[in-house]
């Protein structure tokens, strides 16, 4: 990933709307790179052979589209840029990203992923919490250092929030990771 596309991303995640130019984006390099983030960052990107470093890339591949659609608007039973719901926005992010189709249901694209546990997260894992007092009812996608992408509620809209804050940790559900093979057999499945 270039570095100023490092850079752009990173300012994505951490909410940062100044306008673009050099000397920012050098200020901001030095910060991040004084923080520890940028060697973070490059230290998760290095993996030792070509699949480690395709995995990578289509993680972070979904993680930068995910971020290009901050602030559409929540919609229930949305599946697009007029607005998602939870489970439509990672449907359409996968879909999109990488071709994978995933059911149109958190409860569903918990059952058609791997569980792992919270310490395995990785960029572009799914993130499951009960917000209606039932089990993996609200899912967003992990993207880094204890933050999630999500489409919330009505009247809310796509953002990044901390995994951390107490609301979430309460309603925790699990994590899970989305394997190729098993996600094309579970979409084979369904078109039948």
């Amino acid at each position: 990933m270039s570095k100023h596309l490092l850079t752009l991303s990173l300012l994505c995640a951490l909410g940062a709307h100044a306008a673009p130019n050099s000397a920012a984006h050098d200020d901001l390099d030095l910060l991040l790179i004084q923080r520890g983030v940028v060697k973070a960052v490059a230290d998760v990107g290095q993996t030792v052979g070509n699949v480690g470093q395709t995995v990578t890339s289509q993680a972070s591949d979904l993680v930068v589209n995910a971020m290009g659609y901050l602030g559409v608007p929540y919609r229930r039973g949305g599946t697009g840029i007029q607005g998602f719901d939870c489970s439509g926005f990672v449907r359409a992010m996968y879909e999109n990203t990488l071709g994978l189709v995933l059911p149109h249901n958190a409860k569903a694209q918990a059952a058609a992923t791997e569980k792992i546990d919270k310490t395995e997260l990785q960029p572009g894992d799914l993130v499951f919490f009960n917000t209606l007092r039932r089990a993996f009812s609200h899912v967003g996608i992990y993207i880094g250092e204890g933050k999630f992408i999500h489409s919330p509620r009505a009247g809310g809209e796509v953002r990044i929030e901390d995994m951390r804050d107490s609301y979430w940790v309460k309603r925790f559900n699990g994590a899970r990771r989305v394997n190729p093979e098993s996600t094309q057999a579970v979409s084979d499945a369904s078109l039948r």
